[in-house]
């Protein structure tokens, strides 16, 4: 197929895009056709105009910061689990009687590849390490089974969590595979949804499309907040629709330890009306960069650590935490009602932030470089962007070692959300929930081992109202409890209280086993 003959040359010569074809006499006929496939699928006057308002947003906001312009969120949209401990039944009840009416859907954000983990394959697919050997993909998977039967019990009716899973291009075909060849982990495959979220090419500094070779455009994935496009446009929202979804619960695929469609979470926004909410950590150290909810201007954002000043992250409220302390970890509710407006109304709106990157490109005489320093940009929207669209937005506060443990880098000694991080974590959690059961653990010698309270003095009762235990020495005791016999520590009492066990203390569907040294 001609380009000049079928228009292309001509679309590309208005959008100034011309050089993509710049190498057409060299590719072959396979190539060729590849090369028109993918340039007709793009509307490059709408790539220019992202591009347009991106560097202008980018450049008006790269030397501002937001201080003068933050509030941190008022107590009266906030729960939490440790101030709020006289209502955490009640919200939990609501929860699972909205997921006993299968109202409740899950919705995951897995576009990433394990490169900083040192693999090719998708984050999900990641194994950290526990006696098991599961992955997060199962792990997840295993805690929608253990909620449905939860809810069922209430009602004795069956109920469904669908779960929405949102791939990019590059992880979409391993991620199907996947799970496939494990029969989705015993849930129904007709209630796991794969979608795609959209690409967008990367551009160099005056936004013409970078070339990663001769006939393929440099194309990044358009960032998670490229969900809401990706709804739209594959049908998600209208299956949502069919299936009369109400609340949905977003989340990203790192957390080891996230409470998928937590009931407590979806009760409680359910029980304040919100059509949008966040879940939230206390950020304790104020030069910890993660992004903290807030009001700006009057409307909730995420404010990244790099847009305020170090005195603003320093300042602290009259009860020594930091004023603004709502660290968010990519965890979200949404009404559908609320998510089918950003989809139709508010999505356009959104401006795309710039990511300043390496990206290698061939130059005019086709060779590929590999840049030493940045050379162009990839345009990407964020999930939260679209908080400031919420007319009742509330946040939820959750105790970071219970809920929240990303998986983003390799193990290096010292290493921060390592597979050893998140293996100690989740660990370190069903370490506690035995504890709390009435279990002890013994070492080697028979001795049991001291159990001191979280952040207390030994028997003293915590925040959130438990004797919340843990072990006397640094590394969590070695024992995993499956999602299939106990989703966030409930239902244990009966298989440990009053007796001792020794590491590693494996509890599942059937029974509870001590694997010993040799492995037996």
């Amino acid at each position: 197929m001609d380009p000049n003959n079928s228009g292309l040359a001509q679309k590309l010569a208005e959008a100034g895009q011309s050089h993509l074809l710049q190498f057409w006499k060299e590719l072959s006929p396979e190539d060729q056709q590849d090369v028109v496939q993918e340039l007709q699928g793009i509307d490059f006057q709408e790539i220019n105009g992202f591009f347009k308002s991106a560097m202008e947003t980018s450049s008006s906001s790269r030397h501002e910061k937001m201080d003068a312009r933050m509030e941190p969120v008022p107590r009266e949209v906030l729960g939490s689990v440790t101030r709020d401990r006289e209502s955490l039944k009640d919200w939990e009840v609501k929860g699972l009687d909205c997921i006993s009416q299968s109202k409740v859907a899950v919705l995951l954000l897995a576009g990433g590849q394990g490169t900083r983990l040192g693999v090719s394959y998708p984050k999900g697919m990641y194994d950290v390490g526990l006696p098991s050997h599961k992955t997060l993909f199962q792990i997840q998977a295993e805690r929608i089974l253990k909620l449905q039967q939860l809810a069922e019990q209430k009602t004795t009716a069956k109920c469904c969590i669908p779960w929405y899973i949102m791939t990019s291009g590059r992880t979409m075909g391993s991620t199907k595979d996947f799970f496939s060849q494990h029969k989705y982990f015993g849930l129904d495959k007709n209630d796991v949804i794969f979608f795609q979220q959209g690409m967008l090419p990367a551009m160099d500094y005056s936004g013409k499309i970078i070339l990663e070779s001769k006939g393929k455009l440099s194309m990044a994935p358009d960032g998670n907040g490229g969900l809401y496009r990706a709804l739209g446009n594959q049908g998600i929202l209208d299956d949502m629709q069919r299936r009369g979804i109400e609340f949905i619960h977003v989340y990203c695929v790192d957390n080891v330890l996230v409470k998928v469609a937590d009931p407590t979470f979806v009760g409680f926004c359910v029980q304040k009306g919100a059509d949008c909410g966040a879940k939230v950590v206390e950020k304790t150290n104020p030069t910890e960069a993660v992004g903290v909810v807030c009001k700006v201007d009057g409307h909730y954002q995420v404010v990244e650590y790099s847009e305020i000043t170090l005195a603003t992250a320093e300042k602290r409220s009259s009860d020594g935490r930091l004023l603004f302390n709502a660290g968010n970890v990519a965890n979200h509710f949404f009404s559908f009602p609320f998510l089918r407006d950003v989809v139709q109304k508010y999505e356009p709106q959104l401006q795309h932030h710039v990511a300043q990157k390496k990206i290698p490109f061939v130059d005019p005489q086709g060779r590929l470089v590999k840049p030493d320093k940045p050379n162009g940009i990839k345009m990407e929207k964020f999930v939260f962007d679209i908080f400031q669209f919420a007319k009742t937005f509330v946040v939820y506060e959750v105790l970071r070692e219970d809920e929240f443990s990303p998986l983003k880098n390799a193990d290096t000694q010292d290493g921060k959300d390592t597979p050893t991080t998140a293996r100690h974590a989740l660990m370190s959690l069903h370490h506690r929930w035995v504890l709390n059961a009435g279990g002890h653990f013994i070492d080697e010698n028979g001795t049991r081992v001291p159990a001191i309270p979280r952040g207390g003095a030994g028997g003293s009762v915590t925040d959130d109202g438990h004797r919340n235990l843990k072990d006397g020495t640094d590394l969590p005791i070695k024992c995993e409890i499956s999602p299939l016999v106990s989703y966030g520590g409930e239902g244990l009492e009966e298989l440990v209280k009053g007796r001792e066990f020794q590491a590693t203390l494996m509890i599942d569907e059937r029974g509870v086993h001590e694997l010993v040294r040799n492995g037996v």
